[in-house]
């Protein structure tokens, strides 16, 4: 083929791609397209009107600019870019194009959060502890009265959950009972009459349970059983506490070392808390907040046995309060180990803050025993 089958030249001075009309045919024939005029690009001068039997009006090339910019031509038009539409997605973007949305800013870091109401739970805190420092020291009766309180709604809270979440019904009115007896008795009687309360109790519920259908009969009276053991037999040993000669003090030293255990292991774990101390059952507890309850109990062990207690000395101190943040822990995340079976976050929301009753005796249930067999070790159970 040689070069004039190729059709007319481009123009003098034009440089872009040239597309020469077919040969043979003039400018404006039917069906063909005319010659590119230089001075005429778009064809005006063509002879073709809009919609004719010629075709469609041919779109000229547009030459681009070396240095990347979009040329505009005489009639005002610029070439567009980006998507036609908004669920198109967009091309690989050209560095020589701007780009037509600057990337989103990177979300601001988020500080620790607590998790809970403070304000509501530090109101609370201080509420409840007006009303067992008022009854503590001003006649013993009216604090056991506080503890039974405490037992009753305590086995209310975790028979309901029991009940609502795995079908467990615990018999309710012999836990009750039973529980009021065994705190009444245990502050009057001793840990004899303590143990007497509680098997009466556990035959109490064998027999109420008796009145119901057979199925579940196992599972219910095995609850029943337990939850004796674990809200009013244990909250029996504060009354134990209270029953000797600076009983209120007994009380107090129990009472502050468990709560400054826990203050310590909240302050430092979320603080400083980096290691899981067992994530399966409480994820939020580290060990170094196991180190700082143990740390803050030792030091107000050892003011409380040496200032508070009759005949005490502050290395029992070191020692009372090292046990006690260990059994404190330990009693929430059995707690915890309760809830996460039962899938619940609050064994209740009677406390604004803190969550239920069962909420606040986790740590002091398993610490009342401890407290009471060392301070009977340490200076005597009178």
């Amino acid at each position: 083929m040689n070069d004039s089958s190729r059709g007319a030249p481009p123009p003098a001075g034009y440089t872009g791609p040239w597309l020469p009309p077919d040969q043979g045919h003039s400018p404006g024939a039917a069906g063909t397209a005319p010659a590119y005029d230089a001075q005429d690009p778009y064809g005006a001068r063509s002879g073709w009107p809009a919609g004719s039997a010629g075709g469609t009006q041919p779109l000229p090339v547009i030459p681009a600019d070396p240095a990347g910019a979009v040329p505009e031509d005489h009639a005002g038009t610029r070439r567009l870019g980006g998507p036609l539409f908004r669920d198109e997605p967009p091309s690989t973007p050209n560095p020589q194009e701007p780009m037509d949305s600057a990337p989103p800013p990177s979300p601001a870091p988020q500080k620790k959060s607590a998790g809970r109401d403070l304000g509501a739970a530090i109101g609370v805190g201080l509420g409840l502890g007006a009303v067992i420092l008022a009854s503590l020291f001003v006649v013993k009766a009216v604090f056991v009265a506080v503890i039974v309180a405490a037992v009753v709604m305590g086995l209310w809270e975790l028979t309901s959950r029991l009940r609502e979440r795995q079908g467990v019904d615990a018999p309710l009115v012999p836990l009750v009972i039973g529980g009021a007896a065994m705190v009444v008795a245990g502050y009057a009687r001793g840990a004899e009459g303590a143990w007497v309360a509680m098997a009466l109790t556990a035959l109490a519920v064998l027999v109420w349970r008796m009145t119901g259908p057979a199925e579940g009969y196992l599972k219910d009276v095995t609850a029943g059983v337990f939850a004796a053991f674990y809200v009013p037999f244990l909250a029996t040993f504060v009354a134990l506490l209270l029953a000797a000669g600076d009983g209120p003090w007994r009380v107090l030293t129990f009472l502050v070392l468990t709560v400054v255990s826990d203050t310590g292991a909240y302050a430092v774990g979320w603080r400083f808390g980096r290691h899981k101390l067992a994530p399966r059952i409480s994820p939020g507890k580290t060990r170094e907040g196991l180190a700082g309850a143990v740390s803050f109990a030792m030091v107000a062990g050892a003011l409380c046995m040496q200032f508070l207690i009759d005949d005490g000395v502050w290395w029992q101190g070191l020692l009372l309060g090292l046990v006690v943040a260990v059994s404190a822990t330990l009693g929430d995340l059995g707690e915890s180990m309760i809830k996460r079976d039962l899938g619940i976050k609050d064994m209740g929301t009677l406390l604004p803050g803190h969550g239920g009753i069962m909420d606040r005796l986790d740590s002091l249930l398993p610490t009342a025993p401890v407290a009471w067999l060392l301070l009977a070790g340490f200076v005597g159970t009178t």
